[in-house]
């Protein structure tokens, strides 16, 4: 789960299902009971249909908590200053970044920084299509050093500047789970 829309749909299935949910967050759930081998299939079944799947080993976990953080981190405003996010993972984590790197790169078949890299640019997409914040403002909010830094990443990403983008008719957006 990657959003909060994510969220509500996972706690309807839940619900549905009369299963009592103790915590919903970012890509885990606690629910009061325990499932007996037919309501976790069926759950998991549940789920697939709405483009979820149940995460059990750590490998998985600890992918998937990468993935919330990097979300967490590419944020306008996050708080992580000018700190790297190999720095901040590790603290996160509590893992070395180079197994943390490792790892991603062979489950999700790109590096973390493309993945972050990847998130940021949606994101302002997102301030670039809603036209109330300069391209400077955009790039101060998203941590970016510069315009220009911003300038060439997005066209290296999308194939457009962000001028070109603002002035298309359809602009194409990646949803944040299919990165």
């Amino acid at each position: 789960m990657v959003c909060n829309r994510c969220k509500t749909v996972v706690h309807d299935i839940l619900e549905n299902m009369g299963l009592s949910v103790r915590k919903i967050d970012l890509g885990e759930i606690e629910i009061a009971e325990q499932l007996s081998s037919d309501q976790m299939k069926g759950l998991n079944e549940k789920l697939k249909l709405s483009g979820f799947e149940i995460i059990d080993d750590q490998k998985s976990k600890l992918i998937e908590n990468i993935r919330k953080l990097l979300l967490e981190l590419s944020q306008p405003k996050s708080n992580r200053g000018n700190r790297k996010i190999s720095v901040l993972l590790e603290e996160q984590v509590k893992r070395d970044y180079k197994y943390l790197s490792n790892l991603f790169s062979g489950v999700e078949g790109q590096t973390i920084e493309h993945y972050f890299i990847n998130l940021k640019i949606e994101k302002v997409k997102e301030l670039l299509t809603y036209d109330e914040m300069s391209l400077n403002d955009i790039a101060d909010e998203m941590n970016y050093s510069s315009v220009s830094h911003l300038s060439k990443q997005f066209k290296v990403i999308t194939g457009f500047t962000p001028s070109e983008f603002k002035k298309l008719k359809t602009k194409s957006r990646v949803p944040l789970d299919e990165l």
